[in-house]
């Protein structure tokens, strides 16, 4: 049976139409839109608040056999855009879930990829703290996704309303053999020190390009 890809796409704010529109018309059925906040990737920059921007994250779920086309057709797409326009990978999806019943992919033997997706869930206000630690174990940038976490019954309540924490998702994409050393200044961080105050997980990508005009 066919086996699924999700196609990320970090663009920057009012650019995501772009690359859906490329994506559609290359047999693609659409997508999800996310809002985030990039991070640069200069401690400097970040430091005086210049390089922090508004992105779009873009979530296109494929088929094996129409991801090439896909893939090609958002390159092209934004080959006119500035140098650095933005960044696309590829992570595996062995399962999805449409219309009430689950698709089983081709189960494949697991690859050592180059590269790895870290995702780093934590309370409001510290992804900036996560990302200058990750960015001082060999990180570059990083994306910041607003979310909230899901109440559960013995949470603590306010006017009879439970109190959902507000969260931020931390994207970001270092070379393999960096994994292991960011994760770790990730974990030693003080505002993690507390149980169920953040979680990190890890996905190997493949095909991570970046977008836009090439130097």
């Amino acid at each position: 049976m066919s086996r699924f890809r999700l196609l990320m796409s970090i663009v920057p704010h009012n650019k995501a139409e772009l690359v859906s529109n490329a994506a559609v018309a290359a047999g693609s059925f659409g997508g999800t839109v996310a809002l985030g906040r990039g991070i640069s990737a200069s401690r400097v920059m970040a430091a005086l608040g210049f390089g922090d921007t508004t992105k779009e994250i873009l979530y296109i779920l494929t088929e094996e056999a129409s991801h090439k086309a896909i893939y090609e057709a958002i390159q092209n797409a934004c080959s006119h855009e500035k140098a650095g326009f933005g960044e696309m990978f590829c992570i595996d999806v062995d399962n999805m879930l449409k219309t009430g019943n689950v698709t089983q992919g081709e189960v494949r033997m697991a690859e050592s990829k180059a590269r790895e997706l870290i995702t780093v869930i934590l309370n409001r206000g510290y992804a900036d703290d996560a990302m200058a630690a990750a960015r001082k174990a060999g990180a570059g940038g990083g994306t910041v996704i607003n979310a909230r976490g899901t109440a559960r019954e013995d949470d603590a309540k306010f006017f009879g309303m439970h109190i959902v924490p507000e969260k931020e998702m931390l994207l970001i994409v270092v070379e393999q053999e960096k994994k292991e050393k960011v994760l770790e200044a990730i974990r030693t961080l003080p505002c993690l020190a507390e149980p169920g105050s953040g979680i990190a997980f890890c996905a190997g990508v493949d095909d991570f390009v970046l977008l836009g005009k090439r130097n």
